[in-house]
């Protein structure tokens, strides 16, 4: 099914006003951010139109760029309402009774970036995970309870992973500590079935898989796993996703950004070529025998 981008050409008209009337009263992405107590990177994806703006932060940001023309006012107003509902028609928002917030924005900037790079230690990243292997893991957590919240899910799950395919698919490098590969997660058809999976698409160009052995010993990354989300052209809008039972976490700080990514050029320096990881993905999908 296709997807319905968040940066609509309404959301985008906004932040081109927005921008405007920022530079014209001589505040920078510093000063609005202060307005509304949040990162420069928000303000940025707000005038990129990357994400919506709710009328209390629309209001603080026109007071505070001296926004007096009533026109100009209604036309920021009616535009952030049209852009805001836009949004609400995204394909993932049929799946409201499965999906929280958070879930939701990792969906919505999964649907807008146009790269991921991510280090995991336990699980396969949910944009490879087969039917099966995701199944497994969602009754595993416990958070749905009903075979039809998880049936829900799953689809969820799969229409996710269009991202990677299509005419400007998504450019998605894993980097996966071997411990991704040897959990039993459903059984050993599943995770055979799981290994093999990874190892077809990941003769798709923009795919790339790296193991990062146990023979390896310590290294930067092992702390945890983390995904970062790289936007076009703008560097100072990319993300940083941490995940944990009870919730995401999300930082844009660009401090933090260039830990994460200074973390991941560690980690696949140190893993397997990603030719060698094949093969090793390969060995390991033979043990996992019935």
């Amino acid at each position: 099914m296709a997807s319905v981008k968040p940066s609509t050409v309404l959301g985008r008209q906004l932040g081109d006003d927005l921008r405007r009337f920022r530079e014209r009263a001589g505040m920078s992405t510093a000063d609005a951010a202060e307005v509304l107590d949040c990162t420069k990177g928000k303000i940025s994806r707000i005038e990129n139109g990357h994400v919506p703006v709710r009328l209390p932060d629309l209001n603080a940001l026109v007071q505070a760029y001296g926004v007096e023309d009533p026109a100009a006012r209604d036309r920021l107003g009616t535009l952030a309402r049209r852009a805001n509902r836009r949004r609400r028609e995204g394909w993932w928002h049929q799946y409201g009774s499965v999906l929280g917030d958070a879930y939701r924005d990792q969906i919505e900037m999964e649907s807008i970036c146009d790269s991921i790079r991510t280090y995991q230690v336990q699980l396969v990243p949910g944009l490879l995970q087969t039917a099966e292997y995701g199944r497994a893991v969602t009754v595993a957590s416990r958070a749905w309870q009903t075979p039809e919240e998880i049936d829900q899910f799953i689809q969820v799950r799969l229409a996710r992973q269009e991202r990677l395919t299509g005419e400007q698919p998504l450019e998605f490098w894993a980097v996966l500590a071997e411990g991704v590969l040897r959990q039993q997660v459903g059984g050993t058809e599943v995770m055979r079935a799981q290994l093999e999976h990874m190892i077809a698409v990941a003769e798709r160009p923009n795919i790339t898989i790296q193991v990062l052995p146990f023979s390896r010993g310590a290294h930067s990354g092992m702390f945890g796993p983390y995904l970062l989300m790289s936007f076009p052209q703008v560097a100072s809008l990319d993300l940083v996703l941490t995940e944990s039972p009870t919730g995401n976490i999300w930082m844009e700080g660009e401090s933090e950004v260039a830990c994460c990514r200074a973390l991941f050029d560690d980690a696949r320096t140190a893993a397997l070529p990603p030719t060698e990881s094949i093969a090793f993905i390969q060995r390991i999908a033979e043990e996992h025998t019935s």
